[in-house]
């Protein structure tokens, strides 16, 4: 039995069918309801194997009129790959999760697509895993770069040196997810399972932190996001890269109390296709100048054909009704 076939058979999503329009509505309302409290009162938290679902967003939220129903529960680990802008390759060393629900779109071509939502509360929806850029500031920033003979630039060359001279130049990299209405995470099972097309559409951008590139350095952003086109199967992109592979993985049904739960192990999501828009906010006030030095470096903005993203790690699912019903066991 394939994976789509246990899917279909023990997790029977076959049923759940909402509008487009009505998810676009919830995607715009859940996490500001989450916040008010406006959300219906949440049961009991999941116990056993399924308290990693214990942040899913189970109670409908309700707007307007609009009220879209989970279906699924989603936990999934990233524990090992790469994300690499050109040649600075990062290394997926520690664990980054994603989780939160999924409604279908209601796409009639494809009744295996769903929208993804964000955690109970959203701020868990993605780990604030911090994952060490090697070379550090070394590679991405030459003080002697900083020109100019203004007040500002010579305090930002300053510094600069000062931070080289204390040694604080380990950089750190936090993925996170600027999905939107108009731009929404989406997640095709059937893309998934048969190991062909895009099985995670994800908007992301990457915030790059150090005291000299201050709080809000990012590559990407809501409107000019890193978008990856992550799958299964195999990769289609500009030169230089060369097709890579993913895999599904190996599906296993879990049940406790007579009530199953999906594990599927060595997954892996890949995409060398997407491109990496150009940096913003580094340095803070000084954006103007660290900006353009970090763009130098990293080669920014890169086309696709020069960036790969590489996630190996577990993807667990459970219907809503699975964790509801061990909720009150």
């Amino acid at each position: 039995m394939d994976f789509l076939a246990i899917l279909e058979s023990e997790l029977l999503m076959t049923r759940w069918n909402v509008v487009r329009a009505t998810v676009i509505v919830a995607l715009v309302v859940a996490a500001p309801l989450v916040s008010l409290g406006a959300a219906a009162p949440a049961l009991a938290a999941p116990t056993g194997i399924f308290s990693i679902f214990k942040e899913c967003p189970l109670s409908a939220f309700t707007a307007k009129g609009v009220s879209p129903e989970v279906a699924l529960c989603t936990y999934n680990q990233t524990t090992s790959g790469e994300v690499a802008i050109g040649s600075t390759g990062v290394p997926i060393n520690q664990t980054i999760t994603l989780q939160g629900g999924v409604v279908p779109t209601g796409n009639p071509e494809n009744p295996k697509e769903y929208y993804v939502l964000p955690a109970a509360n959203p701020a868990e929806s993605i780990s604030k895993t911090e994952l060490n850029v090697p070379g550090g500031l070394a590679d991405l920033v030459d003080c002697e770069e900083i020109k100019g003979s203004g007040i500002l630039e010579i305090l930002e060359r300053g510094a600069c040196k000062a931070i080289f001279e204390s040694k604080l130049t380990g950089v750190t990299a936090t993925t996170e997810i600027v999905a939107s209405t108009s731009n929404p995470a989406i997640l095709n099972l059937r893309a998934l399972a048969r190991e062909t097309g895009t099985a995670l559409t994800l908007p992301i951008r990457v915030h790059l932190k150090n005291p000299l590139l201050g709080s809000g350095c990012y590559i990407g952003s809501e409107a000019s996001p890193i978008q990856l086109h992550l799958t299964t199967g195999a990769t289609s992109p500009d030169a230089p890269n060369t097709s890579i592979h993913g895999a599904t993985g190996e599906p296993e049904t879990l049940e406790e109390e007579g009530i199953t739960m999906l594990r599927v192990i060595n997954n892996s999501l890949v995409d060398n296709a997407f491109s990496v828009p150009v940096a913003e906010g580094c340095g803070g006030l000084a954006a103007f100048l660290i900006d353009p030095i970090v763009d130098s470096k990293l080669k920014l903005p890169s086309e696709d054909g020069n960036n790969t993203a590489i996630l190996d790690g577990t993807l667990n699912t459970a219907t809503q009704e699975a964790v509801e019903a061990n909720e009150k066991l």
